[in-house]
């Protein structure tokens, strides 16, 4: 499959299989995640992978309690990346955004489902957050920018039509 097919047909899946991805695949991964375009070629950002069943509930439990509910925000998935950056340069957003990016077409070229899921940043703010990232070596500086959740997909949605005007094509070509 080339690039722009892995891009046209990843989709953000939310329902998965217990199987865990092998630590081989989620090495490609997380390699991939590492080549992501960096301002000034800085590379600031910070990949976290967690296979743990019982961290990845808990991170889970604490995600889910920002937004006042008591779901599985990483839908059962068995693989949690979490990618922080250094909030000490002014492109720290977009540089982890980019490695976020990513991560999730590197985990679709693999056949691996995966999932953007926000609250990292308000997660890592928390006592019990500033603990973790401090067990992980991680400096008060950083900041969460996503969580990415990958496994086998339990289904596998279809893409949704493109809107119209997406594109706007300011010359004649």
């Amino acid at each position: 499959m080339n690039a722009l097919d892995v891009l046209k047909e990843r989709r953000s899946i939310r329902s998965y299989k217990e199987e865990q991805i092998p630590l081989d695949v989620l090495k490609k991964i997380l390699e991939a995640g590492t080549y992501a375009p960096t301002a000034m070629n800085r590379q600031t950002p910070v990949i976290v992978a967690i296979q743990n069943k019982e961290t990845i509930k808990k991170l889970s439990k604490m995600n889910a309690k920002i937004m006042n509910s008591d779901g599985d925000p990483f839908y059962g998935a068995p693989t949690l990346l979490i990618v922080f950056a250094d909030s000490a340069f002014p492109t720290y957003v977009e540089d982890g955004s980019l490695v976020m990016g990513n991560l999730l077409n590197a985990a679709a070229s693999l056949g691996i489902g995966s999932c953007w899921i926000h609250r990292a940043k308000e997660t890592f703010l928390t006592d019990e957050g500033k603990e973790l990232m401090k067990k992980w070596g991680l400096g008060e500086n950083y900041v969460g920018i996503g969580n990415c959740i990958l496994g086998y997909a339990a289904a596998q949605p279809e893409a949704k039509p493109r809107k119209d005007g997406y594109i706007i094509m300011a010359d004649e070509l």
